[in-house]
């Protein structure tokens, strides 16, 4: 069976909620794209977590609920969120670097979450370890096992870069062996630590980007999720680049997308979150709109190189000939997808 890759467009009153509920995590992830000096580094209290997932239910949609962090289980009052969001009608996955603090599944079942998703940045620990830091691949496979033994649908995210591209295709063995049935693969961000290039972290380095070029990515990553598929794996990716006469389109004005961090910000493009440009706030439990030139102002407007904000934040992205575009740049939410197959 040839497994083909489909692009899913946004469909209209699609409906995710993104809840960083904290910014501390155990781990230094070299990509981590966690910006204090623009998310805070507080958490959310038990009570604000109960009156913001209030605020952003809708009992007429299914809305999708993500918890994240920093890491999410170093939160104390996880379980606790968790149990309300199900209570509250939404679809609850909790994103996860694998270590699952204060004994997580030891105490909510399987029943009670829709996805345990896990971060792997590598097949083994000689590629994922140099990333996310030492022993982490052995503690994350480990509960990742448990996770799959007690029932949990259980899912795993890998960060494409330039240090771990070439390993991805290795990735179909792991995840069938371990019981994993989808697979995120994730184009590395100019957010955070990875919108610095090494020579920035490290002075004695020679300025390696984390960057894939575009030519890599098409070489790699395409016909590595149809093999992963083949493990009978359910494979999503990012679209990234448009065909040649492929329309654009924004997330921002078809679905809604919430970013929301700690210290109340509330972004609809995931692209800003280095930048206080957000279109919302949550200020004493409302949520309000931002006044000013702000990421929303930005979505109508129609470009030759495709997203805008890709434009104005991330231009080094983005080649030209005889001033036009080489290529076009999806919106970094459109997704391309392999079924799983036998």
């Amino acid at each position: 069976m040839k497994h083909t890759a489909r692009t899913v467009g946004f469909q209209t009153g699609e409906r995710n909620i993104f809840f960083h509920i904290l910014t501390a995590c155990n781990l230094v992830c070299k990509h981590c794209y966690i910006n204090p000096d623009q998310h805070g580094n507080m958490r959310v209290s038990r009570e604000q977590m109960d009156r913001w997932l209030e605020l952003f239910v809708d009992s007429a949609r299914k809305s999708n609920l993500i918890f994240l962090g920093g890491e999410p289980t170093l939160h104390p009052d996880l379980i606790h969120g968790i149990i309300k969001a199900k209570g509250l009608g939404y679809a609850v996955t909790v994103d996860s670097n694998g270590y699952l603090f204060h004994d997580f599944l030891d105490r909510i079942g399987p029943q009670q979450l829709d996805y345990l998703s896990f971060s792997l940045d590598g097949p083994d620990s000689m590629i994922n370890d140099p990333i996310r830091g030492e022993g982490v691949f052995e503690v994350c496979t480990k509960n990742l096992r448990r996770a799959v033994e007690l029932g949990f649908n259980v899912s795993v995210i890998y960060t494409v870069n330039c240090r771990n591209i070439d390993h991805l295709n290795r990735m179909g063995h792991l995840l069938s062996d371990m019981g994993v049935k989808r697979f995120f693969i994730q184009v590395i961000g100019l957010r955070g630590k990875s919108a610095l290039t090494e020579g920035q972290r490290n002075p004695e380095s020679k300025g390696q980007a984390w960057q894939v070029s575009r030519e890599k990515w098409f070489s790699v990553v395409p016909e590595a999720a149809r093999k992963i598929a083949e493990n009978g794996i359910h494979v999503t990716y990012p679209k990234v680049f448009l065909d040649e006469n492929e329309k654009f389109d924004c997330a921002g004005l078809v679905a809604e997308n919430y970013f929301i961090f700690p210290n109340g910000r509330v972004y609809r493009c995931p692209l800003c979150e280095d930048h206080p440009i957000n279109a919302l706030r949550i200020e004493e439990d409302r949520l309000l709109i931002n006044p000013g030139l702000t990421e929303d102002k930005f979505f109508k407007l129609s470009i030759p190189e495709g997203c805008v904000m890709n434009k104005l934040l991330q231009p080094d992205t983005l080649s030209y000939y005889q001033g036009r575009p080489e290529f076009r740049i999806s919106c970094c939410l459109l997704k391309q997808e392999i079924d799983a197959g036998p």
